[in-house]
């Protein structure tokens, strides 16, 4: 008994030393883990598209109304051979409605009372070679300038002398266009009586054929254009004015104009204005 108490006495002094041993190893932390941060880049800052320099308006389709005479080549006319309406303001507009997204709507439309009727906004556009002058601007809004031109007198192809012996002979009759600076012109080289006055420059253009009247105080592109529908019958026997500044009218205050300005600037840097003038003989 005594044996047997003694060996337990030992085992149990044992496992009390194996215990003290490992209780007194100090047990390390574990290390510290973390999950793996997830890689996300920010956002990045969206902006309402800009408008790049250069960069053209963009009328979204709109379709304008296009106010011509379609009497006064090379500008506008009905060619008669096709009876398709033809001439620098068409393929100009018509340029320019590509470059700004519009859809043009041409509208025949006579001479007078032109400006009463772009006052009054019945149409969004004038294309009709009209000189910009300061008078006008009181009641409708001008583009920027296409072109300069000149005032001359045309003749029959058999008219002798120069200007100034026409001037001198007060028989010698003229005719113009009512309400144009040509017929301003007109006055200013010719008495009142010597001038008569058409509503258009086709009828004006008949009457010199005619022998009603002996010149036509007229701008030289326009000249031009009619004297390539009558070849050989007309003639320019010189110039009168040569600082007239065209360009296309609009209603006061319309927000078109900046979006053609811009378009015919961007015609200009990139040489279609220049190559539609001397299609159509506004420049050589």
């Amino acid at each position: 008994m005594r044996n047997k108490t003694l060996f337990a006495l030992l085992a149990v002094m044992a496992l009390l030393a194996l215990a003290a041993c490992t209780s007194a190893t100090p047990t390390a932390a574990p290390e510290k883990t973390e999950a793996p941060a997830e890689v996300t880049e920010a956002p990045q800052a969206t902006e309402a598209p800009a408008t790049e320099e250069g960069q053209l308006p963009d009328l979204g389709g709109k379709h304008i109304t296009v106010a011509v005479e379609n009497a006064y080549p090379p500008f506008n006319f009905i060619d008669e051979a096709s009876g398709e309406a033809k001439g620098w303001d068409y393929d100009t507009v018509n340029e320019i409605c590509k470059r700004i997204n519009c859809v043009p709507e041409f509208k025949e439309a006579a001479w007078d009372g032109i400006f009463p009727a772009m006052q009054a906004g019945e149409y969004d556009l004038l294309a009709d070679g009209v000189t910009i002058t300061d008078e006008r601007a009181k009641i409708v809004d001008f583009s920027i300038p296409y072109v300069t031109i000149g005032q001359v007198l045309l003749v029959r192809a058999d008219e002798t002398g120069t200007v100034e012996d026409f001037k001198a002979n007060d028989d010698k009759l003229v005719g113009t266009q009512t309400g144009t600076t040509n017929q301003i012109v007109a006055e200013k080289n010719f008495a009142n009586e010597r001038i008569s006055t058409y509503d258009d420059f086709g009828t004006a253009i008949v009457a010199l054929l005619n022998g009603d009247v002996d010149g036509v105080v007229i701008d030289n592109v326009t000249a031009s254009g009619f004297m390539n529908e009558n070849p050989g019958k007309l003639k320019i026997l010189g110039q009168l004015t040569s600082d007239e500044q065209l360009g296309f009218v609009f209603p006061p205050g319309s927000e078109l104009k900046d979006a053609v300005n811009a378009a015919l600037e961007s015609m200009k840097a990139d040489g279609t204005l220049d190559a539609l003038n001397k299609k159509w003989g506004l420049t050589k």
